[in-house]
């Protein structure tokens, strides 16, 4: 799959193959929304709370005897069944949403949104950015870009860009993220997504499988042993060249001394 390259002035300047581990994943909308139900409920801190028996100021004497009155069974005031009593089965601020999802099912569904994402046509590729901190720059190239202002634009990079991020965060419904912080929330609800070239090479590297990785490794280990190979030989070389050149030396210098040498006279 291809998408269109901009450049930090708005023109178009080529195109861009996505990697397809990443954007032409099979889409599995039930996983989608089950990374989306644990994102938001994990980010859920319960403010609602009420006080149980132990926290309602009153007195724990028992207000009548057990038997002997006709009346119901009375405890302390403090009952759920007494005016000014506690809540019974109220909410509590102590309450526990967290949800746990393992990592290649998290993966998965990331892929399975930028696929989504990708195969609707709302990602577009953006070449650099300068690091000058200026929002209405930024807002001049969103209006050249093929992008809806007003609507949620995501502005993915492949590490910290203080230009771009404080550049965007006073534009209503602009984001900043960078790749290894990428989620299904921020990628489902934008309407846009811009990825700097260079995050897409850093999301395959973080994002990568196990075979991808094991092959770049691959590779680099072959470079690596074949540039020892060379620099050994190339050390061979040099070596030989010097152990040659004093030899040659010595033996100029034992013809000139006896060429200079002058005959001892006899006895």
């Amino acid at each position: 799959m291809n998408i269109d390259v901009y450049t930090s002035t708005g023109t178009k300047k080529g195109t861009l193959t996505l990697p397809k581990e990443l954007f032409e994943s099979p889409i599995n909308e039930g996983l989608m929304h089950q990374a989306l139900v644990r994102q938001q409920s994990n980010r859920r801190a319960p403010v609602a709370h009420t006080k149980n028996r132990g926290e309602i100021q009153g007195s724990t004497r028992k207000l009548f005897a057990q038997k002997g009155t006709g009346r119901a069974r009375r405890g302390s005031v403090r009952s759920p069944l007494l005016r000014g009593g506690n809540k019974a089965f109220g909410p509590l601020n102590n309450a526990n949403f967290i949800k746990n999802m393992p990592r290649a099912m998290r993966r998965r569904a990331l892929f399975s949104c930028l696929s989504m994402q990708a195969k609707s046509g709302k990602i577009i590729g953006l070449e650099s950015y300068p690091d000058t901190i200026k929002t209405k720059d930024l807002m001049k190239l969103l209006e050249k870009l093929p992008t809806n202002i007003g609507r949620h634009i995501l502005l993915v990079t492949d590490k910290k860009h203080e230009g771009l991020a404080l550049s965007a965060r006073n534009i209503t419904r602009v984001k900043t993220v960078q790749v290894a912080y990428l989620n299904p929330e921020d990628v489902l609800k934008s309407f846009h997504i811009v990825f700097l070239v260079d995050a897409i090479k850093k999301a395959e590297e973080v994002f990568g499988t196990k075979e991808a990785k094991e092959k770049k490794e691959t590779s680099t280990s072959a470079k690596a042993t074949v540039d020892k190979k060379e620099e050994k030989e190339v050390k061979e070389e040099k070596e030989k060249k010097e152990t040659k050149k004093p030899a040659k030396v010595s033996a100029k210098k034992a013809t000139v001394n006896k060429s200079t040498s002058k005959p001892q006279p006899k006895p």
